[in-house]
This record gives structure tokens, sequence and C-alpha cells, in this order.
């Protein structure tokens, strides 16, 4: 029996198989953007053919496939989400393009909201009112309603969004609006705010809900066509989707919060994160991913990713819990160019899968971050991916002389070194952003680098923000797939419950606690996790008075049993010293929203361990390659060693490169490496 993690990048599908024995294999296809099923199906094809099976046959013999997509993502950077209609309550019909009605880029004043996913004539208002106390006011107006139905229908939308002022403190008004939409447009994709997210914010919940329905048919479409695909192949295994929260969830519940997944590929990395830093007895560590379209980072500390309620996507603000991962535009396909100052840049527009870089041949004519890579000697145009695909250093030499050298007035290495330069200095802030800005120091963490093109700039990285240690796993250029593979079922719950901290009702949140906690329960019994396998994770959103931000403060479910609100007020101030640099003990506070993790275990792949050897390490050397040294800033002639040979305990000292079939590790001067128990390449000062 097999598992597969698989992650739909931009550029590349990758995949991890698993068999009975946890022997792992790599494998990565090119996306397909029409269709990202293409892509997975010739993923699957190419595993059947290397165990000589039919496709059928090997799909059979397949227990559970962890997928993570960027079917929404790319909808929601693209706008080619699905025509959405907004129903809402009268008065507020502009909420979606005033936002918060603040300035959102302070020093920026060239700086343009993105315009609204519903166009105003979309925006639909309907008479009715309940207060914050949740007491009604003006009753629900149903023939408005209806007639917002008609219009909408005559608009052929596919995705509705429902959003009331104060339906968090009483959905009345939105569930009898709903049942009317679902009457009247029974094939349109629902999205109901008091059922996806209720919690203050009108203006949070209106986008939250409406990204759900501009992205839901899209998902919906998609699963339903997967999961068909893989029913006709004779799939009967599990299929659990990747959460932007880190967890997984059945196709089922992913379908109705589709918006779930708009983080749902580069989530697996911080998961795998924490498996590859076990050998090192450490719970910590910053996690980074170099595709070939974006860069990914994220921050782990005391063994969980940190979280955000307030992301945003494209500029559009999701209300869901999800991990703190920045993305930038600066992957392996990233583009090179001149902007009008006469300045070096690199992204944010990369050549992505087709055409690609201009190295690869396919028609590509701009210089990319892969073609900077190739000039600099880091690849071997015979040996990309394992020679399946063929580099053209005359191609990618002859892009960045056109594009870069010759505007410049430099010669093509120097362009090329430019190249690598800049884009490893905007990769290197994107670490600073989940570090630094969050309160933490990245020298006090280890750096676990993924990607096909991350281990090539990575140290360079480390050396710029003087990170002692990282870590390359063996499986880096499919890391977020191997850690779908380890991650558990976990959904996210919220009640808003506003009240001074000083006069709390104990007995109140123990109510909302409670009410999240049997909602949560009947999600996993649902997708079936027994009772010994559910855990339940509280927190509490607290800020002090006058405060527009909230401080998540964390409690567990014993804690709640015999709830002490004195223990919490030591922890939010600690936290709040911690991200601001001050605290005020004393002063009054107040308790904003309830927040639940209902986290269901799942059975785990045990990563194959290695005896460890000898420190010598010549039995891998292939040869000698010329490749530019950063540090020096000069060429030299250093060894190649094949990374799949290296084994535990086998010592690399620096200058090097450790090649494998997915990925290059470059090592400069100033570290040596070692193979740890996992087979990961450890980098270390020397």
């Amino acid at each position: 029996m097999f598992r597969i993690g698989i992650d739909v990048g931009g550029t590349f599908t990758d995949f991890l198989l698993l068999d009975k024995t946890g022997a792992a294999t790599l494998y990565k296809t090119s996306t397909t953007p029409h269709d990202p099923a293409i892509g997975l199906l010739n993923g699957l094809q190419e595993m059947a053919d290397a165990h000589a099976v039919s496709l059928q046959e090997f799909v059979r013999d397949v227990e559970l496939i962890v997928h993570g997509t960027t079917v929404a993502t790319n909808a929601v950077l693209t706008g080619n989400g699905m025509p959405t209609g907004l129903v809402t309550t009268e008065g507020f019909r502009d909420a979606s393009q005033m936002r918060r009605g603040i300035r959102e880029a302070q020093y920026n004043n060239r700086y343009r909201a993105p315009e609204p996913l519903v166009p105003r004539h979309r925006r639909l208002t309907v008479r009715e009112r309940i207060n914050y106390a949740g007491e009604c006011e003006t009753p629900l107006n149903t023939q408005e309603v209806c007639a917002a139905a008609k219009q909408l229908r005559d608009e052929r939308v596919m995705g509705v969004a429902l959003c009331f002022m104060q339906a968090h403190a009483n959905p009345a008004h939105e569930q009898q609006a709903a049942e009317i939409l679902r009457r009247e447009l029974p094939d349109a994709y629902l999205s109901v705010s008091s059922e996806l997210a209720p919690q203050i914010r009108f203006y949070d919940r209106t986008s939250t809900t409406v990204l759900n329905a501009y992205v839901g048919p899209l998902i919906e479409r998609y699963l339903t066509n997967l999961s068909a695909r893989l029913g006709e192949l004779d799939f009967r295994g599990v299929l659990l989707i990747m959460q932007s929260n880190g967890g997984v969830a059945s196709p089922q519940v992913t379908k109705r919060v589709a918006a779930g997944t708009l983080l749902s590929g580069p989530a697996g990395g911080p998961v795998a994160g924490l498996a590859f830093v076990e050998p090192h007895e450490r719970g910590d560590c910053i996690t980074v991913d170099m595709g070939g379209t974006s860069f990914d980072a994220a921050l782990i500390f005391d063994r969980k990713p940190l979280v955000v309620t307030d992301g945003r996507i494209n500029g559009h603000l999701l209300a869901l819990p999800m991990l703190d991962i920045h993305t930038i535009g600066a992957g392996g396909g990233s583009i090179g160019w001149i902007d009008s100052a006469g300045l070096l840049r690199m992204g944010p527009a990369s050549a992505g899968a087709q055409p690609g870089p201009a190295c690869y041949g396919r028609g590509g004519e701009k210089p990319t971050c892969t073609d900077a890579d190739l000039a600099l000697g880091y690849l071997d145009p015979d040996f990309f991916l394992g020679g399946k695909l063929k580099l053209y250093l005359d191609k990618a030499r002859g892009a960045i002389e056109t594009h870069i050298a010759q505007p410049l007035g430099m010669s093509v290495e120097q362009a090329a070194a430019g190249m690598f330069s800049v884009i490893n200095n905007h990769m290197a802030e994107g670490i600073r952003q989940v570090s630094v800005r969050r309160g933490y120091d990245p020298r006090d963490f280890p750096l676990v680098v993924a990607g096909g093109a991350g281990p090539i700039h990575a140290a360079v990285l480390a050396t710029e923000l003087e990170i002692p240690l990282l870590i390359v796993p063996r499986a880096s250029s499919i890391f977020c797939a191997a850690g779908m593979l380890l991650s558990d079922l976990k959904h996210d719950f919220v009640r808003t419950y506003t009240t001074p901290w000083a006069t709390l009702s104990v007995k109140r949140l123990e109510e909302l606690c409670a009410a999240m906690e049997s909602e949560a329960r009947a999600t996993l019994q649902v997708e079936r996790v027994p009772q010994d396998k559910q855990q339940m994770y509280f927190s509490a959103d607290l800020r002090y008075v006058g405060q527009y931000h909230e401080v998540s403060v964390s409690f567990t479910a014993q804690e709640l049993q015999k709830f002490d609100p004195d223990e919490l007020t030591a922890r939010f101030h600690a936290r709040h010293d911690q991200l601001y640099g001050y605290a005020v003990p004393g002063a009054p506070m107040e308790l904003v929203t309830l927040r639940l993790t209902a986290v269901g275990q799942t059975v785990k792949p045990q990563l194959p361990r290695m005896p460890k050897q000898p420190a010598g390490s010549d039995h891998a050397i292939k040869g000698k390659r010329r490749a530019y040294l950063p540090q020096s800033d000069d060429y030299a002639e250093i060894p190649v060693y094949d990374g799949d040979k290296l084994v535990h305990g086998n010592r690399v000292k620096g200058p090097a490169l450790i090649e494998q079939a997915t990925t290059t590790v470059l090592v400069p001067n100033e570290y040596d490496v070692e193979c740890d128990a996992l087979g990961s390449f450890v980098l270390s000062l020397n």
C-alpha cells in the first residue's frame, strides 16, 4: 500500500511516494495551469510506470492521498475567480470598497487598494437589522431577498456571498435569507458569513465571505472532478486536502470552506520543518521554500507554526486562521529586469512552467534566476531533474546578456552575480518579515531549506542573517508534499465575546467554548476520527482597552475546566511585550474573540533513519566544476558530490556542490556539511 503527498506549484507538481516500508521516492512533473489535475495524473502515471503496473493497478493500491492545491490562490492572484454576487444589509453596499476605513499603506501616497472582487452592480442590499446584542430591530424583508436572487440569477453569478450586519450575534436573518437563496439559486455556491466566520468586524467578515464565494465554485468543481477521475481509476483510499491553517480536511469540508485552501500548497512546509529538526532536538525553526515561482518563509516556535487571523491574499483580507507564511515572488522562474531608474530587479513576474526560463529551450527569452544559477556554474545542464530536462547554457547567457548585461554595461558573469545577489537580498527580507517583525531573532533558529532552488541560495541567506545552522532535507525539492503526509486533520471555530476582562463571565466563556467544541467534535466525527484522537486547543483574543489589534493567548481544555483569568493576563502581557516591546500590567483589558482549533490526529509515516557511517565522503565525488563563490566574488574549481551517495555521518568541507536529481546544495567556503540520521544535509559554520 502506498501513501502520496502532492503539492501543485506554479511551475512543478511535486510528489512524495511512501511504500509500506516507509521508503520514499520523489517525483516531479510540470504543472498544467489550465487543468492542474492533468499534471497530477501525469505524476501518478510516472509512479505506475516505475512499478511496472498499469495506472489503475497502481491507484488501487494507494491508501492515502494528501493534496495541496493552488486553484484558489491562482484564481485570486489573477482575478480569474467565478462571477460573484453579494447580498448584504441596506446601507452597507460599499463596505467591501471602503474596507476598514484606514490608510493601509501609511507612507505610500500612490497606494491603491485592490478592486473589490464583487463589482458594485452585483452588490445588492435588503432591509433588515439586528443590533450588537443580537436583538431584531428591523425584520428581514424576504421580498427583497427574492428580488436580489432574481437579479443575481439574471447576472449569471456562480457564487453568492451573504453577509448581514451583526450576524455573528444572531444568525437568524442570515439563515432565513440563505434558505431563500438556496431555493432560488440552486446551482450557485452560497457562502454564509455566520457559518463561515461568526465574528466581529463587518469588513473582515464580508471580505472573507466574498473570498469564499469567489473561489468556492472552482474548488468544488476541481475536487468533484478529481474525485471522479480517481474513482474511474478505482481509487479506494482516502483523499485529504491541505488547508491554510496547517492541517488537512476531507473534500466535503473543503468544498464548504473553500477559502481555507488559499495557502494550501505552502502550508505543508512548516509541518515538515518540525520533522527535520527533530534529530537535532529542536522544536523551533524557520522554514524557507524557494520553488519555481515563489519564496515562502515561516517560523515555528515551541513546536507550533505561527498563525494569523488577518492574512491577506492579493490585498484582500481573509479572517480565517492561516499559517503566518510570508510569500514573495522570488523563485527559480523569477524574471530579471531593469527598472526606469536603471536598477536591477528580480521578480515578482515569473516565467512559470510555460515557457519557463530561457535555458529550458521552450521559447522563453527573458533571463530568470535559474538562468543566472546555470551561468554561475551551480547547475549541471545535463543533470537537471536527473537529466529529464536538458538546460541550454547558451540560451541562458544570451538572455542575460541582452536584457541585463548590455543595458548595465557589464559582463554576463557580473550580471548573473548581480541577479543572484538581488534575489538573495529580497529573500532575506522575507525571512525578517516572519522573525524580526514578530519579535524573534532569526539567529536563534535553525534554517530548514526547501524547494528545488532553495538550497542553492540558502547559505548566502544564512550568512546575511547570521544564522549558524542550516538543514537541507534530502527531500527538500518536494518539502511541502512531505509535510502534507505528516499533517493532522484541523478545523477552526470562532465566537465573538466582547467584554471587559475585569468583569468576564467565566460561565459565558465556558458556554461559548462548549458550543465550539460540540461543533468541532461533530465535524471530526464525520471525518471518522476516534474520540481518543481528537484534541482541542482554545485561545482568546485580548487587547488593552482602546487598542485596535488583539493578541492571541492560548489555553488548554484542561485549563478551561479550572479557568484562571490571572494566568491568561500574565500570558497576554508577556506576549504583548514580545511583539511590541512593552507591556502595561494593571491597565484595563478586554476580550474580543474566543477561538478553538480542533485537531484529529492522523497516522503518520515514520521517516526512515540511516545508520551512522564514517566521515569520509570521497566515494560520492562526481568531479569538479567552475562555480561562482559569493563571499570571495570570484570563480573557482570546486568539487561536486553525488547527494544520493552521501549517508549519515559523511562530511563535506566547503566550498562544494552537492547534487541530487531535483536540487543542488551550494556549500560556500565558510560552511561544512554533515549528513544527519534522516539523510538531511546539515550546514554549519566551520
